[in-house]
């Protein structure tokens, strides 16, 4: 099965590390927990292969967001 990476989906990525980055310098704030889980379901809705996830934090990564 090939998924289609799209630039929407790459943000989101970018944003999920971002907030987990965040989350980890600033243990214990709600808001910041939230939005990791809103993201993480956003993600995981897409079921990715394996493959195509590895090829998603490589895109985040080099479009400037860390993973």
């Amino acid at each position: 099965m090939r998924h289609t990476i799209t630039d929407d989906l790459v943000r989101t990525q970018q944003e999920w590390s971002e907030t987990y980055r965040r989350l980890a310098e600033q243990p214990g704030r709600t808001a910041l927990r939230r939005r990791l889980l809103r993201l993480s379901r956003v993600l995981a809705g897409e079921r990715l292969t394996p493959a195509a996830t590895v090829e998603l934090r490589r895109r985040a990564r080099e479009s400037g967001g860390a993973s």
